[in-house]
């Protein structure tokens, strides 16, 4: 099993807009071969922002890498994105492979 996150530092008052993205695009995930789950994740609250985390669960790092290479990956990541000031900085990606 692999495992795929990124979080993302929301700005505060723009959480439902950036939900609201996640939740109306399509993602073609459940076309991809090796594509097992995905989360959306609502973290802590700071005084400037909302930390959230996308949550990929895939069979293996092979079949997230073909995915982040696919016309798929290309199809959802050109879609509508957040209003402009939602993100401070820049996605962070970590990756997991289990062990046990």
């Amino acid at each position: 099993m692999f495992i795929a996150m990124n979080r993302f530092r929301i700005a505060r008052g723009f959480e439902a807009g950036f939900e609201k993205v996640w939740r109306e695009r399509d993602s073609f995930l459940n076309e991809v071969p090796g594509f097992i789950s995905f989360h959306l994740l609502k973290g802590p609250e700071r005084d400037d922002h909302v930390l959230y985390a996308s949550h990929s669960t895939w069979e293996s790092r092979a079949a997230f890498v073909a995915w982040t290479e696919s016309d798929n990956f290309r199809r959802a990541h050109s879609q509508a994105s957040a209003p402009k000031g939602t993100y401070l900085g820049h996605p962070e990606l970590e990756t997991f492979e289990s062990v046990l």
